[in-house]
């Protein structure tokens, strides 16, 4: 099993832990260079920088993706590990050259379920670590130094994550077979914030009615509502315009089981207007992600379909 240790800001940490959110982005301030050491579900531990130098927690990696500054901050808000959007640009641009810029792109890596490790059940970090390391380094059960690390990380997740009830309607990541990782990972759920960054990049940052790619009006909807049990799942979602997806939550757009876009007539009547929509009526979406199982799911539609005010 290959895991990921990555040098985490003590402040982020610190406030994080208070807060015990339900994901968090562990951002990098450069905003260029991909993160593809981990599948989704993979462990990425924390370790603090000096003087602490320990490992004090533990996330599980979702996915990476580039995002505006501002757009992290819609995102995942506070869960960027600090409380204004201000101090969080003033992190950032301590760490860049451009300065000048009010709204860089950052790296982003997302990460779910994050725990944080009371400081006596901080671990040291392993004597393998060099001083030279500045992002992290990634790890292998299979070898003696990961092994050590993981199974000291493994008995601590009995203590805080495995005593606990995921909620029912949670989407799981799928984590890849060995069988105390997929003990853990039976508890891990996917988040809001992390939810709306794999509908955005599923959808290629483009509504899937419109087409439309001006990235702050896209707003990444669930098919059947969260607060009805719906999902945090690609399948039970789509990324759409802020103004379509109100019509879509409020029944007056639907999309039928084929990918057909139906418009209700009741937009004119109710408002004496609509023509924006109704250019999109009996259309096949723009867009719809490449993997089959995170098309839009028929059970999904279905639900949406009853609710249509056809």
């Amino acid at each position: 099993m290959k895991f990921y240790l990555g040098v985490t800001d003590n402040n982020w940490y610190r406030y994080l832990s208070a807060i015990n959110p339900e994901d968090v982005n562990f951002w990098q301030p450069g905003g260029k260079t991909p993160f593809k050491v981990l599948e989704p579900g993979a462990p990425f531990l924390f370790k603090l920088k000096s003087p602490l130098n320990v490992i004090s927690g533990v996330g599980f990696f979702s996915g990476h993706t580039f995002l505006p500054l501002n757009m992290a901050w819609d995102t995942f808000n506070d869960r960027n590990g600090t409380e204004s959007y201000e101090k969080l640009r003033r992190m950032i641009l301590n760490y860049r050259t451009d300065k000048w810029n009010e709204n860089p792109s950052i790296g982003c890596i997302v990460l779910t379920n994050p725990i944080f490790f009371a400081e006596e059940d901080w671990i040291q970090t392993p004597d393998s670590w060099g001083k030279s390391i500045v992002q992290g380094k990634s790890y292998s059960t299979a070898e003696p130094d990961g092994k050590a690390i993981w199974d000291q990380v493994e008995l601590r997740l009995q203590k805080y994550m495995l005593t606990s009830d995921p909620k029912p309607n949670q989407l799981s990541i799928e984590a890849p077979t060995h069988p105390g990782y997929r003990e853990v990972l039976s508890k891990v759920r996917i988040g809001q914030g992390a939810f709306r960054v794999m509908i955005t990049d599923a959808y290629s940052r483009k509504c899937a009615i419109s087409g439309e790619r001006t990235l702050p009006v896209l707003e990444a909807a669930h098919i059947k509502p969260y607060s009805e049990s719906g999902p945090h799942m690609i399948s039970n979602g789509m990324l759409m315009r802020s103004d379509i997806h109100k019509l879509f939550d409020t029944g007056y757009i639907t999309i039928t089981t084929d990918h057909k876009i139906e418009v209700s007539s009741k937009i004119r009547e109710e408002f004496e207007n609509g023509k924006d929509y109704y250019k999109h009526h009996g259309k096949e979406l723009f867009i719809v992600p490449g993997l089959l199982k995170d098309k839009p799911g028929k059970e999904w539609l279905e639900w949406h379909n009853g609710r249509f005010k056809g």
